[in-house]
């Protein structure tokens, strides 16, 4: 699979396995997070190779629950910094150091 964007939906190989999931994020080129369900602790995250994935057309019966998980999770923190329209690593506020306080002469 060439180029994963969030929303596709991808088989990743597990080792042996192979368990349907749907991208969440893609934050770097050699880092996916895509959403998966674990048969033993359920719907979760995690992050793979891009070259573990394989795109696949059909939804699958957990794909429900997946989008669910997606939906209900914030985008990291950490793309809010790449992202175009915004223009450097500030935080919002605080703008000023403080004040100097004075001791009441």
């Amino acid at each position: 699979m060439d180029e994963a964007s969030p929303g596709d939906l991808v088989k990743v190989a597990d080792g042996s396995a192979q368990l349907d999931g749907l991208v969440f994020e893609r934050p770097s080129r050699s880092k996916v997070i895509v959403a998966v369900v674990d048969p033993v602790r359920g719907p979760l995250f995690r992050t793979v190779d891009p070259s573990t994935l394989s795109e696949r057309e059909q939804e699958g019966p957990n794909d429900r629950a997946l989008r669910l998980l997606v939906r209900r999770t914030p985008p990291s923190s950490n793309a809010a910094g790449r992202d175009a329209t915004r223009s450097g690593l500030r935080r919002a506020g605080f703008t000023r150091g403080a004040a100097h306080r004075p001791t009441g002469r």
